[in-house]
């Protein structure tokens, strides 16, 4: 079942929380809220492999976000912003050499890689091998073939070692990897979770966004002049409608954690040492909490980006990364929901969340001159 089906279904049946085997899933915005504010009761500490900072609790975690969120700081990231305009430029202005862009994903997923490429100055002899590597870990997540997902990851790491062995001096991968003392796992491990996670969710948000567009003109017009150079507080309007997109339909499924005693949480007692899994796609369509499309008014228990101590840290660049992408786009193209021949298009939801194939595709704008 898809991650807002299977949200839908359980609001709909008024449960929090939904057990699926040994395990729990939180559905509901309150005690998703309560989970991920009580990391002393619901650890981080899930997987057995190294996950910096994700996989910490307490003082290691404290001390590892600490190093993290200074590299993903809103002012370091606003330096790399004519870098992700540049890859949009590039990616939208070559896709649409043919006046129509009918495979967003597959455009998504290059600007993903390309604008990472940007910000971490990563070689462009691995971009193939990125995109590769995004759709194969897609399918394997699904999959539930734990040897298929050990040669994902193993290939992901093979990529980063390559990454890190090419940087050039003074990029933020070189300064990641000399600056600190880390460990070479270590530096794999924060690289890791900087860009494996993050390829796959941004082409879904640009997907989402791409849909939610093409089903509400007014909206995409709307965006087009905010996101105009010289529009004064664009950037912050553009922020909230993105925001509220994805929270309507949540790219970022869910994170897991563990119990470390016996939690009673809304109506159901979970044992000690239960795997959790806060579903966020679940919680930020809680209907007890939210109604309709209201940007300014959800803000507040908006929890696109998570909440608490494990809150996303990279919300300055996915949001300047996205920004730039649509910047580029809208200037360029219409997102229509229709075919050539004007039937509405037909998209294939996906396990991951957000579209396996979106039904939403770009055309070029035409200009007073055509």
């Amino acid at each position: 079942m898809y991650p807002r089906d299977f949200a839908d279904k359980a609001h709909l049946e008024g449960r929090a929380i939904v057990p699926q085997g040994d395990e729990f899933v939180i559905v509901a915005h309150a005690e998703a809220v309560a989970a991920a504010n009580d990391p002393g009761r619901f650890s981080s500490r899930v997987s057995a492999h190294l996950q910096i900072p994700n996989g910490l609790d307490g003082k290691a975690h404290a001390e590892a976000r600490a190093l993290v969120d200074s590299y993903l700081a809103p002012g370091r990231v606003e330096t790399f912003v004519p870098q992700f305009h540049a890859a949009a430029d590039q990616v939208v202005g070559d896709a649409l050499s043919d006046g129509a862009v009918t495979d967003i994903g597959a455009l998504a997923r290059l600007y993903a890689v390309v604008a990472m490429q940007g910000w971490l100055q990563w070689p462009e002899h691995l971009t193939q091998r990125l995109l590769d590597w995004i759709q194969d870990n897609d399918r394997a997540r699904v999959s539930g073939d734990r040897q298929w997902t050990k040669r994902v990851a193993e290939e992901f790491d093979a990529i980063i070692r390559i990454a890190v062995a090419e940087a050039p001096v003074g990029s933020e991968t070189h300064l990641l990897a000399t600056g600190h003392g880390l460990s070479h796992e270590e530096v794999v491990s924060i690289l890791r979770n900087w860009t494996a996670g993050d390829l796959g969710s941004m082409a879904r948000c640009i997907e989402v966004i791409a849909v939610a567009f093409a089903n509400a003109p007014e909206l995409q017009d709307r965006v087009r002049v905010i996101l105009k150079p010289g529009e004064h507080g664009g950037q912050r309007e553009f922020e909230a409608i993105a925001d509220e997109i994805l929270r309507i339909d949540n790219p970022f499924v869910s994170n897991r954690r563990v119990t470390t005693c016996p939690v009673d949480i809304g109506q159901t007692h979970i044992p000690q040492g239960t795997r959790v899994h806060i579903h966020w796609t679940g919680a930020n369509r809680d209907p007890k909490v939210f109604e309709g499309f209201d940007p300014q008014g959800h803000a507040k228990d908006n929890l696109v980006w998570g909440t608490g101590p494990h809150c996303c840290p990279g919300k300055a660049l996915s949001m300047a990364e996205l920004r730039a992408f649509w910047t580029e786009a809208l200037a360029r193209c219409e997102v229509v929901a229709v075919n050539e021949a004007g039937a509405k298009l037909e998209g294939v939801r996906s396990a991951n969340g957000g579209w396996e194939r979106s039904p939403a595709r770009l055309v070029r704008r035409k200009t007073g001159g055509e």
